[in-house]
């Protein structure tokens, strides 16, 4: 009867989180549109994503669509670990040594990992993050850590 899996799972998962904000959102105080208050955007948020999660519900049932591949288990760990890396190495080592580090390990979860559009990405990435976060919100995150004299 569900004709795309892929459509169907990723609804369900859709309403599910949109479903959990508005829950969550429910204690604190709604506001209006002019004076917000801090449940006003988790609760918009939810219905959107309740709204798309039953568009891709119905999608699914109507739709032929690709099945859903093999759990990439590979690609999971290696994600998870590049994020504790970055966390381990940023306050010692800091975020030009880091940020390069967790975009080599992440992009080597990928079938298609190449070295030269890694390296590109990592630096970009590097040079964005510093100017942005570091020197324009003024993030506090050593460029340089302790470990290399920074």
């Amino acid at each position: 009867m569900i004709r795309s899996s892929k459509d169907f799972w990723t609804g369900l998962i859709y309403l599910f989180f949109g479903a959990s904000a508005i829950l969550i959102a429910r204690d604190y105080g709604m506001g209006t549109a002019l004076r917000m208050g801090p449940a006003y955007f988790p609760t918009v948020l939810g219905w959107l994503l309740i709204a798309i999660g039953a568009i891709s519900v119905i999608r699914s049932f109507i739709v032929q669509g690709t099945p859903i591949g093999a759990f990439a288990i590979r690609g999971l760990a290696l994600v998870i670990v590049s994020v504790i890396v970055f966390g381990l190495l940023v306050k010692g080592a800091g975020l030009i040594v880091a940020l390069p580090v967790l975009v080599i390990i992440s992009a080597y979860a990928s079938n298609q990992f190449r070295w030269g559009p890694t390296l590109s990405l990592a630096a970009g990435l590097t040079l964005f993050c510093v100017f942005v976060f570091l020197k324009g919100l003024g993030v506090p995150l050593p460029i340089l850590g302790p470990w290399f004299g920074g």
